[in-house]
């Protein structure tokens, strides 16, 4: 557990240089009046949480100050801290890593083109194969050749076996053929890459959704997970809404979370899509993926 805050600490450096100080500015205070509570409220929206979770967190923090009589600020501190673990923990993701039975176990993974969804896709395949499971690749995004060259590279850099077709060709036929292969091969788990052309929302929803058909009509119901990049702030809600409007998102992949300072959109996601975060980006390197916790999330961002 040590080495997951450590690490968790290590990505989130940016952001808690980021807000931190403001937050530990907003308690300093000699007294508790109205005034703390909209201050405490413009440094977490300030700090990409977003309106919606930004306002829970000060009235649920404010509730518990005044029935539990509080007065010092590290208390308070420690009321706010408990209400964002209870924000994060409210959808569950199963555990650390949680996959509905099949054979294979079958991952669509879902974004935006930049967001780092492949090299999620490699970052997961790695971990998986590290815990002893035979694990294949599909390259789905089959409208971008630079995709599934992308995949082959890390498929030989890995050890793991890509299935992939021609570009431009039919990502329902690639995602069939790779089934079938993970059948025949008695792969653990299949990962299949997407197409994340947001410009072409409609068309790109559909092809998830016959992707995805693809998959639950030869008896196996896949787990779809949806990267993210930390980066974009508040704006990877928007990216998020698209998809879990076409499919069925089961947790979020957050990426680049090392290289942000808006770490705090992990709570605006989880509180308003309530769809958990499984993992997050903690670097370049394919063991550089952690299972998010969280408890160590919000203790890495408020430590000093």
């Amino acid at each position: 557990m040590f080495n997951i805050f450590k690490k968790t600490k290590e990505t989130l450096e940016r952001t808690r240089e980021a807000w931190l100080g403001k937050i530990t500015g907003v308690f300093d205070r000699p007294q508790f009046d109205d005034s703390l509570w909209d201050d405490l409220e413009e440094v977490l929206i300030a700090a990409d949480v977003g309106v919606g979770a930004s306002s829970k967190l000060v009235e649920r923090t404010r509730a518990r100050a005044k029935e539990e009589k509080l007065k010092e600020a590290s208390e308070v501190q420690k009321v706010l801290a408990e209400e964002m673990v209870k924000i994060l923990k409210a959808p569950e993701v199963g555990g650390a890593f949680s996959l509905r039975a099949g054979q294979p176990g079958v991952v669509l993974v879902v974004g935006v083109n930049g967001t780092g969804k492949t090299t999620s896709i490699a970052k997961l395949a790695h971990r998986l194969k590290g815990e002893g499971k035979h694990v294949i690749m599909a390259a789905g995004d089959t409208f971008r050749a630079a995709a599934i060259d992308q995949l082959k590279w890390w498929g030989e850099k890995l050890g793991i076996e890509v299935i992939a077709g021609q570009p431009g060709g039919d990502p329902g036929a690639v995602v069939f053929d790779a089934l079938e292969a993970a059948k025949k091969r008695k792969a653990d788990y299949l990962i299949v890459d997407t197409a994340g052309r947001i410009q072409t929302k409609s068309n790109l929803m559909e092809e998830l959704k016959k992707v995805k058909r693809v998959i639950t009509k030869s008896g196996i119901e896949p787990q779809v997970f949806l990267v993210l990049d930390a980066n974009t702030g508040q704006n990877g809600l928007s990216q998020a809404r698209y998809f879990t409007d076409a499919v069925q998102v089961d947790a979020v992949i957050l990426a680049k979370l090392d290289s942000t300072s808006k770490g705090g959109v992990v709570l605006g996601i989880v509180d308003e899509l309530k769809i958990p975060i499984a993992f997050f980006g903690t670097g370049q390197e394919p063991e550089d993926l952690s299972p998010f916790s969280a408890e160590e999330f919000v203790k890495a961002l408020l430590s000093r």
